[in-house]
């Protein structure tokens, strides 16, 4: 079954995508506690100012599904029972918990991955490539806040436990030059056709910028963990078909596995992009896999042999694969990424020096070896374009 679980400045991915890498990265230290339809849309309210209030709407929202507001920030989000697991579109809530996210819960969050056997490829295989070569994956070069700046790791609670994804600061067109939006895949924010909304969703840009190991990261100062602070996600929009039909191990959903988030800082301050100083376009035109020469997928890999403390990448030239002959082709790289990197953006060089998204991480095979990603066309776009509006200028 593919899997995945739930990147990089500017200059730094369009130097990689010059070539195909195929070095490996030292083995880590194991860390401690070792879709085009309508978009599915988050509630409009944004998250808290820090304070241990809940915003007024956020409360209201909890009280129309019969959950107390005091409740729910004092430990009743970890009620999952499916009658009341808010899953729909409108439902979305993303109250700021204040002190939640600690260091400590930060490093023993898990990754929630989503694989595939051969046998789930099999209905596919007649109109996918042949299954790329692994390539291996190379840690990114730090400081991240020089490097891999637009890139960094989504934390959020599950039924499961806490678990981590990876995500890409992207460009918005109502907001240029001061973006809040955060690209990574719809499974890291909601758990498809079986469950509902994850909770208690933080971004951290760049996290432990400078790739400590677990002991030296758990000594060091905070700046080290999150050098541009946490950001509480205050809307979500993912595709309709990763709500009706994302599964354990990617599902119908799979080439729909998107999701856009608009953030905010725990306390106030800059948007995102002005803070982390650049953020990635995002092209929606769906490009044709054949004609794209190198792609790169960046990511915090948890999985063994990594630990999730160390962002990676890996360049390949991608190839098609197809999971159903009614469902679009996903883009298919080799490179031997695990879980954690789940929602990680995948880039190309947009012919003028820079760079822009075409895909995230989604699924990957029980073995390692390939990821795949959903091809962005209309129904990403309109995804996107949710958030956008909410959010934009007047």
């Amino acid at each position: 079954m593919p899997s995945i679980r739930p990147l990089l400045a500017a200059t730094g991915l369009v130097a990689a995508l010059a070539l195909t890498t195929t070095a490996c990265g030292p083995t880590e230290n194991k860390a401690r506690g070792d879709k085009p339809s309508s978009p599915a849309a988050s509630a409009p309210t944004p998250a808290g100012d820090g304070d241990h209030a809940l915003p007024k709407d956020l409360a209201d929202k909890l009280r129309e599904h019969g959950v107390d507001p005091e409740k729910w920030k004092n430990g009743e989000w970890r009620n999952w029972n499916k009658d009341t697991w808010l899953r729909e579109a409108k439902d979305f809530v993303n109250p700021v918990i204040e002190g939640l996210w600690k260091p400590e819960r930060m490093r023993t969050a898990k990754d929630p991955a989503k694989t595939m056997t051969a046998s789930d490829l099999s209905s596919g295989q007649g109109v996918s490539d042949p299954t790329p070569r692994p390539v291996r994956a190379q840690p990114e070069k730090t400081p991240y806040t020089r490097h891999g700046a637009p890139v960094g790791k989504l934390f959020f609670d599950s039924p499961q436990g806490s678990m981590v994804c990876s995500g890409t600061v992207v460009k918005d067109v109502n907001n240029p030059g001061r973006s809040n939006l955060v690209w990574t895949a719809g499974h890291c924010v909601h758990a498809g056709g079986t469950g509902g909304w994850y909770r208690n969703i933080v971004f951290v840009p760049a996290y432990n910028n400078n790739a400590l190991a677990p002991d030296a990261l758990q000594a060091a100062p905070p700046r080290e963990e999150a050098p541009y602070g946490a950001y509480w996600a205050d809307w979500v929009t993912t595709s309709g078909e990763w709500i009706r039909g994302g599964g354990p191990t990617g599902g119908s959903g799979a080439p729909y596995d998107y999701a856009v988030m608009h953030v905010k800082p725990q306390r106030g301050g800059r948007s995102l992009e002005e803070t982390v100083g650049t953020a990635v376009a995002v092209d929606f035109r769906a490009p044709d896999t054949r004609r794209i020469s190198a792609m790169g997928a960046w990511g915090y890999p948890a999985g063994a042999p990594y630990n999730g403390y160390v962002m990676h990448k890996c360049v390949d030239r991608p190839g098609r694969l197809s999971l159903s002959p009614t469902t679009p082709t996903m883009h298919r790289i080799g490179c031997t990424m695990t879980g954690g990197s789940s929602g990680g953006g995948w880039f190309v060089n947009d012919g003028t020096g820079g760079l822009k998204l075409v895909s995230n991480t989604s699924i990957k095979p029980v073995t390692s070896g390939w990821l795949a990603g959903p091809r962005l066309g209309k129904g990403a776009e309109q995804v996107y374009t949710t958030v956008s509006r909410r959010f934009g200028r007047s």
